[in-house]
């Protein structure tokens, strides 16, 4: 397949330093589009200055991730788009590499094999979302029992390495996933977190998602969420919503409870470890102030911006 039938689409929020890296390790065979949602740390100069073949979109407003997707797919010329997080570097090959398993046309969607900065696995693929898996995340069961199916249902990555080619699953991380660009389009309803959780659940109905683990990247995670509380908050928030959208909106309060049930258990944890330290652990006094911030953390409504 040739290289200039795929795009490559990065949202950028506030990451100058890492987008360059990401734009560095992209072939310039690739069209590549950045969409900037209003950054305010020099990113959009920094690609218009360094890297004039690259599509250039700037927001004035931070749109969201999926709502940026949706405007990097819309000026997209390739048949294949790759929807690569601003912190995520390919290794040489990894795009073409990712390209090539789409010559099955039953394959709707692949990723690559996702590795942090030190080199291990990431986790980057998951079977479905469900309230059991969200309990067991809340609760740690995952945590404590990861290699017991039954308490570690969501997370499927490290079953999956053990083939060394492309393997069938339920979802890729949206930080790296490549579909057709027909058979897109990101619900803008979600703001950050979960949006890929709902792509994947759409688009296995038109066909097979491949996790490709030749195909590698390293990916630095949580580059445009600086504030954990926050960051948890969303990701709570797109779980219930998309628990709301697919199963109800019975579903989505059991997700709710699930998710402050989880808060409190952590803040009872953190602050009795707090308490037993006299308060002398940053550690645990941070553990603390993030959850107890997670705690009155707003429920679905309209779009929280950064």
């Amino acid at each position: 397949m040739p290289p200039r039938t795929v795009s490559v689409a990065i949202v950028s929020y506030n990451t100058k330093d890492k987008l360059r890296r990401c734009l560095e390790a992209i072939s310039q065979e690739f069209e590549v589009i950045v969409v900037d949602n209003a950054s305010a740390d020099g990113s959009s100069e920094m690609v218009e200055n360094d890297f004039p073949h690259v599509q250039l979109i700037k927001n004035v407003v931070n749109r969201g991730f999926g709502a940026a997707n949706n405007q990097a797919a819309a000026v997209a010329s390739g048949s294949l788009v790759l929807y690569l997080n601003s912190d995520a570097y390919a290794f040489p090959h990894a795009i073409a590499d990712l390209a090539e398993v789409f010559d099955d046309e039953k394959v709707v969607a692949a990723g690559g094999m996702l590795l942090n900065l030190d080199g291990t696995l990431q986790t980057s693929t998951a079977n479905q979302l469900t309230l059991w898996a969200v309990f067991c995340e809340q609760f740690w069961l995952e945590k404590l029992l990861p290699k017991v199916k039954l308490f570690s249902p969501y997370w499927n990555t490290h079953q999956l390495v053990r083939t060394d080619g492309p393997t069938e699953t339920p979802q890729v991380m949206g930080a790296c996933l490549m579909t057709r660009r027909s058979h897109i389009k990101w619900d803008e309803r979600f703001f950050l977190y979960c949006e890929d959780t709902d792509l994947c659940l759409r688009l296995s109905t038109q066909g097979k998602i491949l996790y490709v683990p030749y195909a590698k990247f390293t990916h630095e995670l949580g580059s445009s969420s600086k504030n954990r509380a926050r960051a948890v908050g969303l990701y709570n928030r797109g779980k219930e919503l998309y628990f709301e959208i697919h199963h109800g909106k019975f579903a989505s309060a059991v997700c709710f409870l699930l998710d402050r049930l989880g808060a409190l258990y952590r803040v009872l944890i953190w602050g009795l470890l707090t308490l037993l330290t006299l308060g002398r652990v940053s550690r645990f006094r941070e553990q603390l102030r993030i959850f107890t911030q997670v705690l009155r953390f707003p429920r679905l409504g309209p779009k929280l911006g950064p």
